[in-house]
């Protein structure tokens, strides 16, 4: 996906690219996008790592642990985050997870959404 202009676009979700992290790549603008974590596994996790976007998010079913700076939350569905630009964060799935996302800038832009070494 390139540069938006005002055209209306729609992202289906049987279309929907995949990231290497197991993320569904949905809308995306200029200066925001959205991804889906869909029905992530209770085995994951993520070790500490700090991104060069800010991310909001909002749990649609399951569990999992966020710790971000230091301070860990539970998140139960119906709960939203912020991580902000440059935070140290890490996670950790309790029960099949599935999330949505929204990232400023994009996520994808610049390679910002690849693994970092402590993502492998």
């Amino acid at each position: 996906m390139g540069m938006r202009t005002s055209t209306l676009e729609k992202v289906c979700r049987a279309e929907a690219e995949r990231g290497a992290m197991g993320q569904m790549y949905l809308a995306r603008g200029s200066s925001l996008s959205m991804r889906m974590w869909d029905n992530v596994s209770a085995e994951e996790h993520c070790e500490s790592a700090a991104r060069e976007y800010e991310t909001v998010g909002y749990v649609i079913d399951g569990q999992a642990e966020l710790t971000v700076d230091g301070q860990t939350i539970r998140l139960l569905p119906g709960d939203s985050w912020v991580v902000p630009k440059d935070t140290p964060h890490s996670y950790k799935i309790i029960s099949s997870f599935t999330a949505v996302e929204a990232t400023t800038p994009p996520a994808r832009a610049a390679d910002r959404d690849k693994p970092t070494s402590s993502d492998l």
